[in-house]
């Protein structure tokens, strides 16, 4: 077997979850596709290897596009909220490599149409700068830009950068944060699976009264609880304020899309949330965001789409050279 040889593994690593997929013919959108609990593997080749055999008949594919959510350095890895690290030459692919999640993520916004997208406010996407970010077990963030080659992604690591707070309230919730252990909060502390639960735990103290201890998906499940409506507004809000933030330094005029876990189980209140008012709220370019479009990411296993285009484009090049 030579590199690009049919068929293709496709992968989306998260802190949480691995899904695996195939790309069995040139342009085609990943089949076979699965979803893999990452505590039941102690390495990605463990994980890789047990898709490979009860998931795709035991093929052995030619070419690998694997997007992991955490930095890479070449050929090698480590998820920012999980033990796998390693080299993707470990999965003895004739051809492999490695996008950040969000790169990957990047990749596939210009195979989204239709029903893979719910607009969030603001005109429709336009060309040029794109922007992508979501919460998920962690909080992810890449670009796509436009060149005369096709599109370009942008890996970078911004949900670490310093929360971004606007009232009394969200400035509350953060020293309550700090008080327990985090003295330098960052977007991701927040803006996450695990940071609805710190916010829901931070939001009690402020409120003071006494909560029990829920998990992201009973807070975001709990409609006629208080508390939890309150922290998935408070959730929603500084996710607009960390978008626009986003939007601003990528320039991103193409629009900006919201992806990850944790959004597509709450689409509605989303939308109807302060997240677009928050989006454009900054006093300096209140018309610059207002005139970027905002849309959410619904579209199953879109990474997956993003390792595919991204193989075949890298296959195209090769069968023209």
């Amino acid at each position: 077997m030579s590199a690009f040889d049919l068929p293709w593994l496709v992968a989306d690593i998260g802190g949480t979850n691995a899904r695996f997929g195939l790309v069995t013919s040139l342009g085609a959108r990943p089949s076979n596709v699965a979803v893999l609990a990452g505590a039941d593997y102690d390495t990605l080749p463990e994980a890789v290897a047990a898709y490979l055999a009860e998931h795709a008949g035991g093929v052995r594919p030619g070419a690998a596009c694997l997007a992991v959510a955490g930095p890479i350095d070449g050929d090698r890895y480590r998820l920012t909220n999980s033990t796998w690290a390693g080299s993707v030459r470990d999965l003895d692919v004739p051809y492999a490599r490695l996008l950040n999640d969000f790169e990957a993520l990047a990749v596939s916004l210009p195979h989204l149409e239709g029903d893979d997208l719910v607009s969030l406010g603001g005109p429709d996407p336009a060309h040029g700068v794109k922007a992508v970010l979501g919460p998920g077990t962690g909080l992810g963030v890449g670009g796509l830009v436009p060149t005369e080659h096709g599109w370009t992604p942008i890996p970078g690591e911004g949900g670490h950068v310093t929360v971004p707070v606007v009232d009394q309230r969200e400035l509350e919730i953060v020293r309550v944060l700090q008080s327990e252990g985090l003295p330098h909060v960052v977007a991701e502390h927040v803006l996450s699976g695990p940071g609805l639960v710190r916010l829901h735990r931070a939001l009690a103290q402020v409120n003071g009264v006494t909560a029990p201890d829920l998990t992201s998906s009973d807070i975001v499940a709990r409609l006629d609880d208080s508390l939890c409506a309150e922290t998935v507004e408070v959730f929603c809000g500084m996710l607009g304020c960390f978008a626009g933030n986003v939007a601003l330094t990528l320039g991103a005029r193409g629009g900006v899309y919201l992806g990850g876990g944790v959004l597509p189980r709450i689409v509605e209140r989303v939308r109807t949330s302060s997240f677009r008012t928050r989006f454009a709220a900054n006093p300096d370019m209140p018309g610059y965001l207002a005139a970027i479009g905002t849309a959410l990411i619904v579209a199953p296993q879109p990474a997956l789409t993003g390792a595919a285009a991204w193989l075949s484009q890298r296959a195209r090049r090769e069968l023209v050279s």
